[in-house]
């Protein structure tokens, strides 16, 4: 069919009485012929489209009508966080009028809702590249959108590297890729380099944003502690300011907590007859529907107030937004080459993620946004943060590259290329764990099934090591109780009460087998009840989480090890499964100092225990750990003690022993 052709039949359906009338009601209607065209003539069609322009709702739509799901083909829209490819999917599942999962469907790890019927799929980077292990062509799909492409997360960036790619042995295929304004010239030449005619690969497609003028107010002087003064602007926009709900962005799950709990505690001092506030958390690590709450109305005589992390920025739209605080933060990943640590860092945001936070008050009609921060403060922020792949550690997505058959990672063609450091490092980490060999390819049968596990390269390591140590069904679960968030509820109110609980499951070898006393517990003598898990002061819908996570790290288990099922662990001690944790954790050893903080050998930096593991003001000599959070101190969390000589028996080579040591 000629594009023209196709771009008008797909007109005319669309003006059909009874078409989703959501669409209508948005600037990207009025594109949508020259959307189809544009998208049926080109390869790559760059699409800038602003904040609340409808492009991730609407566009799918118009494909899927306009002929684009023919022959049985999906069109994917890839998402950078898991909550916008859910909520993105319910909204567009209840416009059309179907179930999610049959036509409209979302595939986010551990969660698939699609079926054989569905033609239009949100999922997340990863998700799609995990796809691409499987069929490196991504042969079902006509249309491949890539939403928020510049946040340049280091998935997007992969899965752009990855299309690229596709799109040289797929003429076919098309590629959309959203953009903010200030990138889409970089995406157009990183297309388009090396093409006899750029001009007939790809284009830039432009639509406007439903934008009311937000008022921007600044701090006269800098403050102390932006998270008081952000509790204190809360309560004057509500006192001073006229209806409306509240977004705060701040860095992570402690701040937002925190915060959530004070205006809880503040709110009780407003009058009972005047507006009430009903403050409500959003980051990633939350449950499923405490993420939809925030887009539910508030009751009658309340504001809404949604304490987020940068999650709220660009990927999900809240309705009802008139105010946002804006803290200057964001918490990022940085991975230090030299130290091998990769922790989590609050550090001041950009101002194009500014200008993007400001935006969220002005969707509906004229907003205000009070940055907690001096306008000389925003004059001196860069103009762009600096993408993930250059600051991450990047042995996961080596593993997926090679994986993909793409050998020759250095020449890979990233939209950014990492540093140097990174590279090597992330090599040298997958050679000790036996993922690549000494001339760096893939090992089999090793090297393969941990790109196959859609869990962190040590955790992987570690889960296939325990079907050889005899220990799996222990190391299943611990595994799926590390990959849930918030497994303990603390209160302030009952946090003595909470102690105690956990003190039931601790055990004093460490925090990975509490975990598996906690999940074995809940399995057995809780039957998986509701009633159980709060007796116990434990979140039953992160329990509950693990459960399914589990029961699908077992299926990949299984496939490579037929009859596993009957071939159950006997007589395993905790010490066979902290070796087997030295087997995928042996990077991340550390050492314990008289003053209680850990060294890494080798390494300079000073670690702590987090005050949440069962650790903290334990002394022991060695320990491995999961991961680094990074707040007032470099803290260290998930910890297990183990014995120098393991790390060397099972460290790949990773350590030695000096003489005299």
């Amino acid at each position: 069919m000629a594009a023209l052709d196709r771009a008008t039949e797909a007109e005319e359906f669309l003006s059909q009485p009874g078409f989703y009338q959501s669409s209508v009601l948005l600037p990207i209607a009025a594109h949508k012929r020259a959307l189809l065209y544009a998208i049926t003539t080109y390869p790559v069609t760059i699409l800038i489209g602003e904040t609340g322009s409808g492009k991730t709702t609407q566009l799918p739509q118009f494909l899927h009508q306009g002929g684009f799901t023919s022959d049985e083909k999906t069109i994917a829209c890839t998402q950078p966080r898991r909550v916008a490819a859910t909520t993105v999917a319910l909204r567009v599942a209840e416009e059309m009028g179907v179930r999610i999962g049959d036509e409209v469907g979302y595939s986010i790890r551990f969660e698939d809702m699609t079926g054989p019927k569905t033609r239009i799929k949100y999922m997340t980077d990863g998700m799609l590249l995990r796809e691409a292990l499987v069929d490196p062509l991504l042969s079902r799909y006509s249309v491949i959108m890539v939403d928020e492409a510049h946040e340049r997360s280091l998935s997007t960036d992969v899965l752009l590297g990855i299309l690229k790619k596709i799109r040289k042995k797929r003429p076919e295929l098309r590629l959309v890729i959203s953009s903010a304004t200030l990138q889409a010239e970089d995406f157009m030449r990183y297309f388009t380099e090396g093409e006899e005619d750029a001009s007939k690969v790809a284009t830039i497609v432009g639509i406007e944003g439903r934008a009311y003028p937000v008022d921007i107010q600044y701090l006269q002087e800098p403050c102390e502690d932006y998270v008081t003064r952000a509790v204190e602007t809360v309560f004057d926009i509500h006192l001073k300011e006229g209806d409306g709900d509240i977004l705060l962005f701040l860095t992570g799950r402690e701040e937002i907590d925190r915060v959530v709990s004070l205006i809880g505690e503040q709110s009780s001092s407003l009058h009972p007859r005047s507006p009430q506030i009903l403050a409500l958390p959003l980051y990633a690590g939350l449950p499923s529907d405490q993420q939809l709450a925030v887009f539910d109305p508030p009751p009658e005589n309340h504001r809404k107030v949604i304490v987020s992390t940068n999650i709220a920025e660009a990927s999900v739209t809240i309705p009802g937004i008139c105010y946002v605080i804006d803290s200057g933060f964001v918490k990022l990943r940085a991975y230090n080459p030299y130290t091998g640590i990769e922790s989590l860092t609050a550090v001041p945001i950009s101002k194009a993620a500014a200008t993007q936070r400001a935006g969220r008050a002005g969707r509906t009609k004229p907003g205000k946004c009070y940055r907690l921060y001096t306008s000389t403060a925003f004059d001196s922020l860069e103009q762009q943060s600096i993408p993930e792949i250059q600051r991450s550690n990047l042995a996961p997505t080596i593993l997926q590259l090679k994986a993909l058959g793409i050998d020759n990672v250095a020449r890979f063609s990233f939209p950014t290329p990492p540093p140097a450091e990174l590279m090597v490092r992330a090599l040298e980490l997958l050679y000790a764990l036996g993922a690549v060999d000494d001339y760096a390819r893939l090992t089999r049968p090793v090297g393969v099934r941990m790109a196959e596990l859609p869990l962190d390269p040590m955790l992987s390591r570690t889960l296939l090591a325990s079907v050889e140590d005899g220990c799996w069904e222990q190391m299943l679960s611990i595994a799926a109780m590390t990959t849930v968030q918030n497994v303990f509820i603390t209160h302030s109110d009952s946090k003595k009460a909470g102690e105690q609980q956990k003190r039931m499951f601790s055990v004093t070898e460490g925090d990975h087998l509490t975990l598996l006393n906690v999940y074995t517990a809940f399995t057995t003598r809780g039957k998986k009840e509701a009633k159980w898990a709060r007796d116990h002061m434990l979140n039953f819908k992160a329990l509950s989480r693990a459960v399914s996570v589990r029961n699908q790290l077992f299926r990949y288990l299984e496939r490579h090890n037929p009859g596993l099922a009957e071939k159950h662990c006997e007589n395993v001690t905790g010490e066979r499964i902290r070796k087997c944790l030295v087997k995928g954790y042996f990077a991340h050893a550390a050492r314990m100092q008289p003053d209680g903080t850990l060294r890494i050998p080798g390494r300079e930096e000073e670690l702590w225990v987090h005050p949440s593991s069962i650790m903290f003001n334990r002394k022991v000599e060695w320990v491995v750990f999961h991961e680094v959070v990074e707040g007032k101190k470099l803290f260290v969390r998930d910890l297990s003690v183990v014995e120098k000589a393991w790390l060397v028996e099972g460290g790949g080579g990773y350590w030695g022993v000096k003489e005299g040591r």
